[in-house]
């Protein structure tokens, strides 16, 4: 049995609309282990937002527990939750949030910054060896305007990775880029589930959950299915499938 990173246990988020209550999530409860690549899907209005910024430690439930790696994060201050997020969760945004005429290797030290314990060359030998993990080694000393959609989305991936987190909480992801480089991340993000990374990637795309290893789908605020897949495609199989890509 592997270790259990995430738990949620019958978590409700209220919010106060003029004089009406919207309860986004109405008791939702699952647990995620160590190593497991899951998708949570959900239309708008789902509560797919207001989890995952329940997951990321943004925000706190009205009702319910979450322990993230083991520690309970309901009870603790602002300050606490932010200390822990830096040092559990590596994000993946949709729009990338690099730091503009920052380097590549400045945008991923960026996270070890705020952990004192890390000296200025063990955060960059870090950071190094994070972007050359995800292939960006001779991009090291590139600025955000001279890379690809793709490449920071890479970036963003090594500045996820640098903090050695328990989860990869990745937010539409892929969804600012075109399908050849949408599936050049699936393979990288596959890469790191097959080390045995645990991945949550939220997104609205059916397409992605076949290729993770297990689909939440909410809705209503109400996790409607949670199934495993057993018959993971391979993005990488995918990516060698489609047709290459002219010059304009």
């Amino acid at each position: 049995m592997s270790k259990t990173v995430i738990e949620l246990q019958n978590i409700k988020r209220n919010f106060r609309v003029g004089d009406e209550t919207v309860h986004a999530l109405r008791g939702v409860s699952f647990s995620i282990g160590e190593g497991e690549f899951v998708t949570i899907m959900g239309t708008s209005g789902s509560g797919k937002s207001t989890l995952l910024n329940i997951l990321g430690c943004l925000d706190t439930p009205t009702v319910g527990e979450y322990l993230l790696d083991g520690i309970s994060v309901r009870t603790m201050s602002k300050s606490q939750r932010a200390v822990l997020r830096n040092r559990k969760i590596g994000f993946v945004f949709q729009n990338y949030n690099l730091l503009a005429k920052t380097t590549a290797v400045e945008n991923v030290e960026l996270p070890l910054m705020y952990n004192s314990s890390v000296s200025a060359a063990e955060r960059r030998k870090r950071a190094v060896e994070a972007l050359k993990a995800v292939g960006l080694g001779d991009r090291l000393e590139h600025k955000s305007n001279q890379m690809s959609g793709g490449q920071m989305q890479r970036v963003a991936i090594a500045r996820a990775l640098v903090n050695n987190p328990a989860v990869i909480l990745a937010d539409e992801a892929t969804g600012n880029l075109d399908t050849r480089t949408s599936f050049e991340i699936l393979v990288l993000f596959q890469k790191l589930h097959a080390e045995g990374r645990t991945i949550i990637f939220v997104t609205h795309n059916p397409e992605i959950a076949q290729y993770s290893s297990r689909n939440i789908v909410l809705r209503d605020g109400r996790v409607k299915d949670d199934t495993v897949n057993p018959d993971i495609l391979n993005a990488a199989e995918t990516l060698a499938a489609l047709p290459k890509q002219e010059d304009d």
